[in-house]
């Protein structure tokens, strides 16, 4: 490739399809803006402060007046905008104690359901479309759990509906299963931005949920998609490649152990299609462990 080739700059297409393959779907905001309009506005003077410091202390600064241009509802005759709540900021201790109170106060996985819609502590759930709790049947033996939602699972707030979804479908449809004879959630109810792997601080947030999901539910067995499920509700740092195959127990708050199969997340497989042979014999361990429980 020339230099010249190399320096020219990518076209629209090019950008787009960057965008899309980095998971980046959808608008921050409903309306386009014109920054090109910002930056002709004359800069705002600082009005002089009524209160002048006295000797010793520090000025506060005066906070700047609101920008003239009109919200979008005055601007369609609706009166002034809704005020947008603030997003929250990386979670923090106060709120990681209200996640692990509400969790212990749900209980039913309704209440759960509800506490955790209502629950505003993390950071992701404010550029999520969706609450994904859970689907399937929460009275079936084994529960599945895998990492955090998608672009598709946010959307229609259910876990595991895209093309992973559709391969773990056929996955439980080779051991006999389906979606009324399996209970399926994430360990993170609410799809990072991008579709980026979850902060350590988000995940610890939202582990009193999922530990309590499963306590409620109270699967016979229980079935983790991928490694970072495998390594919270195991409570280990191994890989998933290491710890797949091998059944584990994930112990409840109220000291109920329940067997585990860890195993590897369809959207790897997807990348991974060799591997699926893998998962395969984990899914057959599943099925001789249910013909055992009866």
């Amino acid at each position: 490739m020339n230099s010249a080739a190399r320096n020219q700059p990518p076209d629209l297409r090019d950008l787009l399809a960057f965008y899309a393959e980095a998971g980046a779907y959808d608008a921050l905001v409903e309306e386009p803006v014109n920054r090109f309009e910002e930056n002709k506005r004359p800069a705002v003077e600082a009005a002089p402060h009524p209160h002048p410091a006295k000797n010793g202390e520090r000025e506060t600064p005066t906070a700047m007046p609101p920008s003239s241009r009109p919200s979008r509802g005055e601007r369609k005759g609706e009166g002034p905008a809704p005020i947008s709540r603030p997003k929250a900021a990386v979670p923090d201790g106060a709120q990681a104690a209200l996640a692990r109170e509400l969790a212990a106060n749900s209980s039913t996985l309704d209440e759960l359901r509800e506490h955790m819609a209502r629950f505003e502590g993390c950071n992701l759930k404010f550029t999520a479309k969706n609450t994904v709790f859970a689907d399937g049947n929460p009275d079936a033996a084994v529960m599945l759990v895998g990492e955090a939602p998608g672009r598709d699972e946010d959307v229609e707030g259910l876990p595991f509906v895209g093309r992973s979804g559709q391969l773990l479908d056929r996955m439980l449809a080779a051991i006999g299963l389906d979606r009324n004879s399996v209970y399926i959630a994430n360990v993170i109810p609410w799809r990072p931005p991008g579709n980026r792997t979850p902060t350590p601080h988000e995940t610890e947030i939202c582990r009193p949920f999922i530990e309590r999901q499963i306590e409620l539910a109270d699967p016979k067995l229980l079935i983790t998609l991928g490694g970072p499920s495998a390594k919270l509700l195991l409570n280990t740092v191994d890989g998933i490649l290491r710890l797949r195959g091998n059944w584990r127990s994930h112990v409840t708050a109220s000291g109920v152990s329940i067997p585990t199969m860890p195993t590897l997340h369809p959207a790897y497989l997807l990348r991974n299609p060799a591997h699926k042979k893998l998962a395969w014999r984990d899914f057959l361990e599943v099925k001789a462990r249910l013909k055992q429980l009866g």
